[in-house]
């Protein structure tokens, strides 16, 4: 298989459950043989010159850091291929719903990712309806993107 498809990587930072989910997922899309992961948009690594909010909180209070950043991402969407969402119940990133819906207006391939521990638990109406696809993080590494797929959900709504 060939590393061809570019991913708008997706996913909140803010809590020791979505880091570790972060970092599974990076692994995973390091492994799967159809990501070209090193010409996707990774949003934590792609901050206006360079500077990390995580590492400098002081950021959200400057408004040209924000701009530049939130029109970095803006641009980030448009070029990948598709959108691949990280998405950890009951703990729901405003931000995400924002990337969603922008992917979703640009016509992009929307796969949501949910860690294995938490598929099936209930998720926001509007990013289950938003979405293409859904699978567990644990299928992340081997799920071909090259012949992505339509499925619902296997979980309630609110």
């Amino acid at each position: 298989m060939q590393k061809t498809k570019t991913v708008y990587f997706c996913a909140g930072w803010f809590t020791d459950k979505q880091n570790r989910a972060y970092r599974q997922a990076m692994q995973a899309i390091k492994d799967n043989p159809t990501i070209d992961v090193e010409n996707s948009y990774i949003p934590l690594q792609h901050q206006y010159k360079g500077l990390r909010v995580d590492e400098h909180p002081e950021l959200l209070q400057d408004r040209e850091w924000a701009t530049a950043t939130y029109n970095g991402d803006r641009v980030g969407i448009s070029t990948s291929d598709m959108l691949l969402a990280i998405y950890v119940p009951e703990e729901e990133d405003v931000g995400m719903g924002v990337e969603l819906g922008m992917a979703s207006s640009l016509g992009k391939y929307i796969m949501v990712v949910v860690p294995d521990e938490d598929f099936g638990k209930s998720i926001n109406l509007m990013s289950w309806g938003i979405a293409d696809n859904f699978i567990k993080l644990s299928e992340l590494a081997k799920y071909n993107f090259n012949r992505p797929g339509f499925d619902f959900y296997n979980g309630g709504v609110y």
